[in-house]
């Protein structure tokens, strides 16, 4: 069964005097479970397209499918409220709030998710935490943390509403090889035991290895 699909997808961005073609005709379907790495040069256009496949950027020409439907004609709020219900993000930077304890800042999506209780967001945040094994530091803030657990915290507010899809760009680029180890265990424990697809760009040939399927990406296309 697809969960993603992008179909003939381009994106050029303009400004006064330039024209950037960062993608250029994507075709790329994505199955439910599937934990898929992308990877390719420095400016390829990887980030964009993992940001197309995340509903953060539309592009100007192609269609974007979500679980089979078409998002094409969502409005902006539609298309909020489904990423905030189907889609996680991971980044290399983790964009934390540092004056917000760890639990709090894990809670922050489900404000905006219908119909959850202030008890059930902080619930699903000790849950998320124990998760990734932070359980133990639920009322620290991300500066007592290392960068390997504040990561895990990241991880933690991305798949605290229990998404469908975690799209994950350069998770373990900012970790030293130990760290970065144990992030891949944490997403391949998600991958397998809750059967979450997952996106992840990477530069790194080993942590690629150990996902299902690799794609690559130069100047704006997908190569084979």
């Amino acid at each position: 069964m697809t969960m993603l699909k992008l179909e003939n997808i381009s994106k050029t961005y303009h400004t006064d005097t330039i024209e950037t073609v960062a993608l250029q005709g994507i075709d790329l379907t994505v199955e439910k479970g599937e934990f898929l790495s992308v990877m390719g040069p420095s400016g390829c256009g990887k980030s964009t397209m993992l940001n197309i496949f995340g509903l953060l950027d539309a592009p100007n020409e192609g269609q974007i499918y979500l679980d089979g439907k078409s998002v094409d004609s969502y409005k902006d709020k539609d298309v909020a409220l489904l990423r905030n219900e189907s889609i996680g993000f991971v980044f290399q930077s983790y964009h934390l709030i540092t004056d917000l304890r760890v639990v709090d800042n894990v809670e922050i999506p489900l404000l905006y998710r219908r119909g959850v209780s202030a008890r059930e967001r902080r619930n699903m945040a000790l849950e998320a935490l124990d998760r990734v094994g932070l359980g133990t530091r639920v009322n620290h803030f991300p500066t007592q943390l290392s960068g390997g657990q504040q990561q895990r915290v990241a991880i933690a507010r991305a798949i605290v509403g229990q998404p469908k899809i975690l799209l994950a760009d350069e998770p373990t680029g900012n970790l030293d090889s130990h760290m970065g180890e144990e992030i891949m265990d944490i997403l391949e424990g998600l991958n397998n035991e809750q059967k979450t697809t997952i996106i992840m760009v990477t530069h790194d040939d080993e942590k690629a290895a150990k996902t299902h399927r690799v794609v690559r990406m130069f100047d704006g296309q997908l190569v084979h």
